[in-house]
């Protein structure tokens, strides 16, 4: 049994969100998480996935707002023994319930390329052109709530 949780920045559990992002999205890339960064997340939402049987977090993203309208989806990870179990689908519905109760209209995210069809499922479309982050092409991709 597994339940969505919000995160409280600064928590063990923040701690344990910042290293399974770093597992499954950054180490594979060769790119390092730098603490600096974790201040810039003080006013993002923090979600996770708990297997309720360990208490373990199986997976987690960010929400970060932009304005009042929109709220970016960012860094959305799924420990690698979870994948495909259905999480990363959880996670993205919950976040989108989690937005709109918090009064955004639209939900923005970039995609990789790879997982591009897997948010179209979802719900999300293509909207500009692909783009080159940091080496990595993505596409940006947008949800009406």
């Amino acid at each position: 049994m597994r339940k969505m949780v919000d995160i409280q920045f600064g928590s063990s559990r923040y701690d344990e969100l910042v290293e399974l992002r770093y597992k499954v999205l950054l180490e594979p890339l060769g790119l390092k998480f730098l603490d600096m960064h974790r201040q810039q997340e003080v006013n993002y939402l923090h979600v996770g996935c708990i297997e309720q049987l360990d208490d373990r977090l199986v997976g987690g993203l960010l929400l970060v707002p932009l304005d009042n309208e929109n709220i970016r989806m960012m860094q959305v990870a799924v420990d690698d023994k979870y994948q495909g179990e259905g999480i990363g689908t959880e996670l993205v519905k919950y976040a989108e319930k989690r937005a709109k109760e918090a009064g955004y209209h639209h939900l923005i995210m970039h995609a990789m390329l790879s997982v591009v069809g897997f948010y179209e499922h979802l719900g999300f479309h293509q909207e500009g052109d692909i783009f080159e982050e940091s080496g990595i092409t993505f596409a940006k991709m947008v949800k009406n709530l």
